[in-house]
């Protein structure tokens, strides 16, 4: 018998994660069964529904927007990373009956950048773009990889500000600012857009001085074409590299796909299959 496994979220319908999970299995040669399930808050509460989903037999779940919090509070245990994210997006059901919450964020993007982009992220002067849940994921994966410095940015200086303070070392230095103040700063490395102003075909307002012509700019976004953030950076630097969150997501998933089975599947063989899936059908 199949073990089952899941994505829930509202909405849930775009999902790639159903694709990643089928080919991570024809892969691996494991025996799940993996699916899009919609959580509609208001019609059945968040952790009354995953009981009833664990009720039914299902090993483990994904949980994407809006619930990585609320399945924060629903898990018993937390890995380090969800604890320092304070999110979930990976509950793993076990045989003693307890709910364990991982975040696969940023493992999945730090995969995509040094494993798959070839991009080593030690020794670079890092700027992020957002101050938000999807930045706050990352940071801990990325502190862990040793790089120069990290900069956030934010439209609100003080969130910026908050965050740099929370992940603040003595061995990397890490500092927070609005978008105006980075017109002051020396070029970036490695920039990355944890916004999701791409999704409304805009681009954070930053000055183009922070790329240089070995920069890699990178947006969590994906889309079938470069997004407006990647064509930013390539229309005012096209030297630099661009690459979007496709990686990361496919990434992510197979992070979760080991957590629950053990086994880590080729992510870049099956990160091809899925671009080539998103172009044709995008």
């Amino acid at each position: 018998m199949s073990d089952h496994y899941a994505v829930v979220g509202y909405p849930i319908a775009h999902s790639k994660s159903p694709l990643i999970h089928r080919l991570f299995a024809e892969q691996t040669g494991q025996d799940i069964t993996y699916e899009a399930i919609l959580i509609d808050s208001d019609e059945e509460p968040f952790a009354a529904a995953i009981h009833q989903l664990r009720q039914m037999g299902y090993k483990g779940l994904n949980v994407t927007l809006p619930y990585k919090l609320d399945a924060f509070e629903l898990a018993q245990t937390h890995t380090e990373r969800a604890q320092i994210a304070q999110a979930v997006n990976t509950l793993i059901f076990h045989d003693d009956g307890t709910i364990e919450g991982d975040n696969t964020d940023g493992a999945g993007l730090v995969m995509d950048i040094r494993d798959l982009a070839g991009f080593p992220i030690a020794g670079q002067r890092i700027l992020i773009i957002g101050a938000g849940g999807a930045v706050q994921g990352v940071l801990k994966s990325l502190l862990d990889e040793q790089p120069a410095s990290i900069r956030i940015a934010n439209r609100t200086a003080a969130r910026a500000v908050a965050l740099a303070k929370r992940f603040q070392q003595e061995a990397i230095p890490i500092s927070g600012g609005d978008f105006s103040a980075l017109s002051e700063l020396p070029a970036f490395d490695l920039i990355i857009n944890g916004t999701s102003a791409s999704l409304q075909g805009k681009v954070p307002p930053i000055p183009p001085s922070v790329l240089h012509p070995h920069s890699l700019v990178y947006d969590m976004m994906y889309a079938p074409t470069p997004t407006p953030f990647m064509q930013w950076a390539q229309q005012h630097q096209p030297d630099c590299t661009v690459r979007d969150g496709l990686g990361m997501l496919v990434g992510q998933a197979a992070e979760s796909f080991w957590r629950w089975r053990h086994i880590r599947p080729n992510v870049a063989d099956v990160l091809h299959q899925v671009r080539r899936y998103i172009t044709s059908s995008g």
